[in-house]
């Protein structure tokens, strides 16, 4: 004859607790990640495509329009790259390419390097 003993409720729940709440953290902290660069990482990003286009040889007034219309863009695409790959490490790698060309470009605008064209 098997006899199989169940623990009580409140032992079930105290085992049950620790590491349904582990594996539910592990389950969620991948979406927490992907949220946060979707909602930082493309701020930051659309953020400094828009400084960048100032380094461009172009007026300062078509330089400004042009980088507040492209950071709309550019936000929206990292944000649908962010969900779009397989893991949050990818993205946020993704982001971090996508941002090191345009570190420059602002870092010149950021200490008066970028090129004065009159309109």
């Amino acid at each position: 004859m098997n006899v199989t003993v169940s623990p009580t409720p409140s032992a079930r729940r105290v085992g049950a607790s620790s590491a349904g709440g582990l594996a539910r953290l592990r389950a969620v902290l991948p979406l927490i990640s992907r949220i946060v660069a979707a909602v930082g990482g493309g701020y930051a990003l659309a953020a400094l495509a828009s400084v960048a286009v100032l380094a461009l040889p172009v007026s300062r007034i078509q330089a400004v329009i042009g980088g507040m219309l492209g950071s709309f863009a550019v936000y929206a695409a990292a944000v649908v790259w962010v969900f779009a790959v397989r893991s949050a490490t990818r993205a946020w790698m993704g982001l971090l390419v996508a941002a090191l060309p345009l570190l420059p470009l602002a870092w010149s605008v950021w200490h008066g390097a970028a090129p004065a064209v009159s309109p």
